[in-house]
């Protein structure tokens, strides 16, 4: 089956996420991903979105939902307890878990 990755986040015609995964995909040969965008207007409808795609794998968060969608996840890494704002989420088994790499990249940067 194939996995689906995506960005979450209203609105998204700025990102360019979607041709930046697909092309890494293809340059590393990853022939079962697909990175999809999901432009959500309300947080409320998350949950629908999570029900919608059993193939799910992972989310990217962007504004304005960073800290919105915390509610709705299963478990918070440290570094979101921390921060109290997620913008990667990983979906395995029923659960969602929050992470927050955007400290990671500032730092390293």
């Amino acid at each position: 089956m194939t996995k689906l990755f995506g960005l979450i986040g209203y609105p998204l015609t700025h990102s360019f996420s979607k041709n930046y995964f697909t092309q890494k995909f293809q340059r590393e040969g990853i022939s079962d991903c697909v990175y999809e965008l999901f432009p959500l207007e309300q947080i409320e409808l998350f949950p629908d979105l999570i029900a919608a795609h059993s193939n799910l794998a992972g989310l990217n968060v962007t504004i304005p939902y960073k800290e919105k969608v915390l509610p709705y996840l299963t478990e918070l890494s440290d570094a979101v307890k921390e921060i109290g704002a997620c913008n990667c989420i990983k979906v395995q088994n029923d659960k969602l878990t929050a992470y927050n790499t955007d400290v990671t990249g500032f730092e390293n940067s």
